[in-house]
Formats: structure tokens, sequence, C-alpha cells
């Protein structure tokens, strides 16, 4: 059993280039934007990436035990790869509350396996399918250990996946910005390949750790078309609230969606439909007095959070995100969210942010709020006159 433990040999020389590459990327990033203002800063910045890059083409020379030729397939990857035992990852196991049973970790572990490969493998659809066919059975049973397990999986799922999602937006933001911002030319066009070099060379560096990546190749549109996948399920389980609220909470990556590429707004715009069409079903259950004050707040924060987006965001280059059936439902799903508000000032605040992103985005005219904005008005001037 000794052949299988990992030599310490292979282990430092692996460290030292992850540390290494690690601090780099982290410290150049302070060096960008003086570079974009003075040219010889550039000119040292990229001599100093070009330097690093040799320094990690020559580790191989002096440590062989990072040569990818040496010991790929050999016994030091046995515990990671070993066909018969699937890894366990801090996602792998759902929590006590729900998770102490075959069913519930089967499902979990179904779950976790289509964020993980890619929709392009051909057994992305059949573990997909085993997930949809083993969540559909639970809820046919009617039985409430059953119903928990749905939930639990599925909200811990969403939510995995919503990290995911904005982590890859932010890294693509990340990307951007070290790519030399709006600056062109022939120095900044040699940094990008570099930097594109040395990334490389770190996700490779983690991928013989078995971390794959750590998701930097994931494909954001996979992740947005799996949420709303999630999203539909929870609420064909009955809990639809989940999404709601975790897709309300999620301002960071609604801001990071307005800079998004197009397809992806699209994809996020899908997401945000279904929700926002949720978050009014759910308004309109008879509720207790808190429990209603709590859904009141999660519609304020959906609003502020994605209708930006939905102002700004393209209505497709292929083909529409929404068709005009559904982009007209989506209108009136808002204007009733907004006249639900119970305050004012609330009223004031959601149709004050969309006026502004409704304006400044000349290439969508859509959604039309004229109608809310005119009844708040017109409800406002005749709230000054009884005072």
């Amino acid at each position: 059993m000794g052949m299988m433990e990992t030599s310490p040999t292979t282990i430092a020389p692996l460290l030292i280039r992850n540390v290494a590459t690690t601090i780099f990327i982290f410290a150049d990033k302070s060096l960008v934007t003086l570079a974009q203002k003075y040219k010889l800063l550039e000119h040292i910045r990229y001599l100093l990436v070009t330097s690093f890059l040799f320094f990690l083409r020559l580790l191989p020379s002096l440590f062989p035990s990072l040569n990818p030729s040496d010991q790929d397939h050999n016994n030091n990857n046995f515990h990671q790869y070993h066909p018969l035992k699937p890894p366990k990852s801090e996602n792998y196991l759902p929590s006590s509350s729900f998770g102490d049973s075959g069913i519930a970790r089967a499902l979990t572990q179904l779950l976790s396996i289509v964020n993980d490969i890619p929709v392009s493998s051909r057994k992305y659809e059949i573990v997909r399918s085993l997930a949809e066919k083993l969540i559909d059975d639970n809820h046919k049973e009617n039985f409430e250990a059953l119903r928990e397990v749905n939930r639990g999986v599925l909200s811990a799922a969403f939510s995995r996946t919503l990290s995911q999602l904005e982590a890859a937006m932010m890294e693509i933001g990340r990307d951007g910005g070290e790519n030399g911002g709006s600056r062109t030319g022939p120095v900044n066009d040699r940094l990008n390949r570099v930097l594109k070099a040395v990334r490389a060379v770190r996700d490779r560096s983690w991928a013989r750790f078995g971390r794959g990546g750590e998701g930097l190749d994931r494909s954001a549109e996979k992740l947005a078309a799996e949420l709303l996948w999630l999203g539909q399920k929870l609420a064909t389980c009955g809990c639809g609230e989940e999404a709601v609220w975790r897709w309300a909470s999620a301002s960071n990556m609604a801001w990071l969606a307005l800079s998004a590429e197009a397809r992806l707004q699209g994809s996020l715009v899908k997401v945000s439909a279904f929700l926002f069409k949720q978050a009014k079903e759910l308004g309109l259950e008879e509720t207790e007095e808190g429990q209603r004050e709590q859904e009141r707040q999660t519609m304020m924060k959906m609003m502020m959070s994605w209708l930006p987006l939905l102002c700004r965001a393209s209505n497709g280059s292929d083909a529409p995100v929404l068709s005009v059936r559904e982009r007209a439902e989506l209108e009136r799903t808002l204007e009733e969210m907004i006249d639900r508000l119970e305050h004012e000032e609330e009223q004031e605040e959601v149709l004050s942010l969309w006026l502004h992103h409704f304006t400044y985005s000349p290439s969508s005219d859509w959604p039309n709020l004229h109608a809310s904005y005119a009844r708040w008005c017109t409800a406002s001037r005749k709230l000054l006159i009884l005072k």
C-alpha cells in the first residue's frame, strides 16, 4: 500500500508552481492600472511576465516529477481516480437534515455530476435524465420525507450552481480587466498572450491535484441553463420560494450581468422571467402577516436587483430570448408586483430605477412600465393634496 502514497518530491514542486503562479497573477493585477497610464511600466510589466513564464517552463527540467509524461496514470492518483470509488468533496454529501438516506445521497451525486460535466459529453443527458426521473418519482410518491429530500437537495444544488455562475462571471470580468481594458497595441497584445499562457499553466497545475481547473473552464451559459432547470424543478415540487429568495439575493451577480455578453444575458433574462412569475404567484397566497412582509421584501429585492438587466439586456441575436407573448406577460407581472408594494416610497424607488435604465438603454424599449409610472404619479399627487 505504500506505493499508493503521494511522494513528497512530487508534491513540493507542484506546490511551488501553484503558489508562485497564484501570487504572481494577483500581484500583476496591481500593475494593470499603472501600466495603462505609463508606457515604461507597460514594457517593464511585459518583461516581468515573460521572465515568469520562462521560469515556469524551466521548472519541469529542475523537477522531473512535473513532467506530464511521468506518472500520469500511476499509483499516485489511485485514490483520486479509482474507477470504483467516487470522489467525496464538500458538495458530494448533503447536510444531515435531509441527507441521511441513500436516495438523498444519490440525487445529490447526480446533480453534482450534472454541474461538473460539459454539455458536449454524451453522458450529460443520461445523468440529467436520471436526476430528473429521481426527482419526479419522489414527487409522485406524495410522501413528506421524499418531498423534504427533493426540497433540500434541489435547494442546495440551486445555491451551489448560483455560486458557481457568479464565480464564473467574476472570472470573466477579471480576464477582461487583465487583458488591458480598452487599450490596444503590440505590447498589450503580447501581454494578453503571455497572461493567457500563465493562467493555462495555473489551471493545469490545479488539474493535477484533481481540482479540475476550479471551474475556470465552466460555461456560464450552461450554469445559467441549469439554474433555470433547477428553479423549474423546485417550483414543480412546491418549493419555488427557495429559488425566488436566492435569486432576489444575488444582487452582485445582477450587477455583473449588466456587462456580460449578449448570449449570457439572454440566459439570465430567461431565469429572471421565470422567477418573477414565481414571485408574483407566491404573493397571491394567503399567508400570515410576518410571512407576507417577508414576501414583500423579497419582491422588492427581486425588482431592485434584476430590473436593470431586463431593461439593458439584448433580446437575442439569432432568435428572440422571449416571445412577444412572454414579454407582455412579464410586463403585467412586474406591474402587479409594483402595485402590491404597500409603501409609496418603495414604488418610487423601483420606478425610478426602471426609468433610469429604460431611458439610457437605446437598444431596447422593454419592459414598458409607463402605466405603472402614471398610476404612481397620480397617487403621489393625491397624497400631497390630502396632506
